[in-house]
């Protein structure tokens, strides 16, 4: 693989994949949290903030495992009855989430054109392979919370991701749909950014420079514009 290529280097979750823990969980545990009239807003909401904050206080530990000792531990909060086949029917679930359905063209059109494909996830090794089956598109390197031993947003995840692709910063651009998980704490690495604003969130101009697209449909023109015209 040479060292000379451009490289763009992907989120994975809800950028390449329609990875929705929270769609998902609703189904499996709507009867308990109604059963002690539990807002299922609120919940989810707040199952989403004890995801967010067990992969960030520290050095990983096996993310299928996260997910299943948050969906207890925001169960108990609320008073709701908590069972073990709950997290395995979401697992279960999520192993069989969809790619979006643009992301393998624009992918295939990428290393068409001599760029390299790289994934960060904050996954475990077991768990990714489900999801770059899914993709059907031959990456260079897929980099894993569980390779690194730290997850995303900490520094520690992207250390090791540049530390294997070995690029100069100038060929590196991280797209990426995950704003507190990867385009805010990329800002300090000086690399290319490309937000990935599917769901139509704010962004702050405290963190640009980043290009904004709400999709991967128009990403290979981004590519041909800003990046591959500057290499030529």
């Amino acid at each position: 693989m040479s060292k000379t290529s451009p490289i763009a280097t992907f989120d994975c979750y809800r950028t390449l994949i329609d990875f929705d823990l929270n769609r998902a969980t609703l189904p499996i545990v709507r009867d308990t949290l109604d059963e002690v009239g539990i807002d299922h807003w609120t919940f989810l909401d707040n199952l989403r903030v004890m995801r967010f904050h067990a992969v960030a206080q520290g050095p990983y530990t096996r993310y299928q495992d996260i997910v299943a000792d948050t969906l207890e531990c925001c169960m108990v909060m609320h008073g709701a009855r908590y069972r073990p086949e709950f997290a395995e029917q979401l697992l279960d679930e999520a192993r069989r989430f969809p790619v979006f359905p643009e992301v393998p063209d624009a992918l295939e059109t990428l290393k068409a054109s001599g760029v390299q494909l790289a994934i960060i996830s904050n996954s475990d090794n077991d768990f990714i392979r489900h999801h770059v089956r899914t993709i059907g598109v031959d990456f260079d390197y897929v980099v894993t919370a569980e390779d690194a031993g730290w997850y995303k947003p900490r520094r520690g995840a992207f250390d090791h991701l540049f530390s294997v692709i070995d690029r100069d910063p100038s060929l590196v651009t991280h797209v990426a749909q995950g704003w507190d998980y990867d385009i805010m704490p990329t800002k300090q690495y000086g690399i290319r950014r490309v937000w990935i604003n599917r769901y139509g969130f704010p962004g702050s101009s405290s963190y640009q420079p980043y290009f904004e697209i709400p999709d991967l449909l128009t990403l290979p023109d981004l590519f041909n514009r800003h990046v591959l015209a500057g290499a030529a």
